[in-house]
């Protein structure tokens, strides 16, 4: 690389990274401005705030990520440009292709990074981020619990509860059914079942078991009935929640794992695992529009380029956020969806590259 290539890509780095080193600590001032009450109500150890505070800054910078990005890279291009600089560059020989090549290289640094970071550090912090929310910052956090749960277990057998208490490991109006073929053999009702970590074994408070017989059934009731089951406690917790707190190769095995079972919540699982891929890519296509937009001296100065910056930033972001719902609540293919704003972006990077160049 020349020296004006290291030139470049050290500006595009130092701006990145003096963007995010400006916005995370305006971010958890606001997070502690409006959390401080409950925190403080709550009496949580400042032990327990430092470690939610490194989850909040990880899932905090992944989540806004293509923004700062963006605006960085209109930010330091714009002053180039106002600068005559790039004029300069250019007007030395050097197609507008080639001054492109720190910038792409500096990009594939950010998403590799990127890419590491969701395989393996942000699934841990956000663990540590929402288990603190559910912990202390929410209302009635103390229960977290999830509704209306149903879960196929394997090809034969089903189970439901009405809510469960992810703290306590405890379902409520359990339901449990096992058919062979199309015809049911048996089924459990319990007012409350509790998972016992030492055991591995299940407690169903008020279990009554229903076995359908060739004249009549027959049914066994019991106050309280100890059992294994073949679903695991995390089979029971908000699906989202799953999804984000575990690395690629433990999500690419419990995503096997609800397909064999037929989950219905497969889409929201898929949605997570495709974003760690589509993420990175699109520090590619923002750094080629960042710099297409910018690279013009314009009459408005900076100020245009950074108008014009935001506006794509957060068309990106609402784009991906609509879409990835529409993946986890409708039909649509969750790899379309996912991979639909980088498609749309990438067109209008192509676009205006093109334009650029002339």
């Amino acid at each position: 690389m020349k020296k004006i290539d290291w030139y470049i890509l050290k500006r595009y780095l130092i701006t990145f990274t003096v963007m995010l080193l400006m916005f995370i600590p305006i971010g958890i001032i606001i997070d502690v401005s409006e959390k401080i009450n409950r925190m403080i109500e709550n009496k949580v150890a400042f032990q327990d705030v430092l470690v939610y505070y490194y989850g909040f800054t990880i899932y905090f910078a992944n989540l806004l990520f293509p923004i700062f990005l963006f605006l960085s890279i209109i930010w330091f291009t714009s002053k180039l440009a106002n600068n005559t600089e790039i004029v300069a560059i250019l007007s030395s020989g050097i197609s507008f292709t080639r001054f492109l090549r720190p910038y792409i290289v500096g990009a594939t640094m950010v998403s590799l990074v990127t890419l590491l970071m969701g395989f393996f550090i942000l699934p841990d912090a956000s663990e540590k981020y929402w288990d603190f929310r559910y912990t202390y910052l929410k209302r009635n956090a103390e229960t977290r619990q999830t509704s209306d749960i149903f879960r196929q277990v394997n090809s034969n057998e089903f189970m439901y509860v009405s809510s469960y208490n992810v703290l306590s490991k405890t379902g409520f109006d359990f339901i449990y059914e096992k058919f062979n073929g199309n015809k049911l053999e048996y089924k459990l009702y319990a007012n409350r079942i509790k998972y016992n970590e030492k055991t591995k074994t299940y407690d169903l408070y008020n279990y009554t078991k229903r076995t359908v017989g060739i004249n009549e059934d027959i049914i066994e009731k019991q106050e309280v009935f100890t059992r294994k089951f073949e679903f695991e406690p995390d089979d029971l917790t908000p699906t989202v929640y799953v999804a984000e707190t575990m690395n690629i190769f433990n999500l690419v095995k419990f995503i096997d794992k609800e397909r064999a079972k037929g989950s219905s919540n497969l889409d929201v699982y898929l949605v997570v695992l495709y974003k760690k891929f589509s993420i990175p890519i699109s520090a590619f296509i923002l750094t080629i529009i960042a710099v297409s937009v910018s690279a013009m001296k314009r009459r408005g100065g900076m100020g245009v380029n950074l108008a014009i910056g935001i506006l794509i930033a957060f068309s990106y972001v609402f784009f991906d956020k609509i879409f990835g719902t529409l993946a986890e609540k409708s039909s649509i293919p969750p790899i379309v969806a996912v991979w639909f704003p980088n498609v749309v972006f990438g067109i209008l990077a192509f676009y205006l590259l093109k334009n650029a160049k002339r």
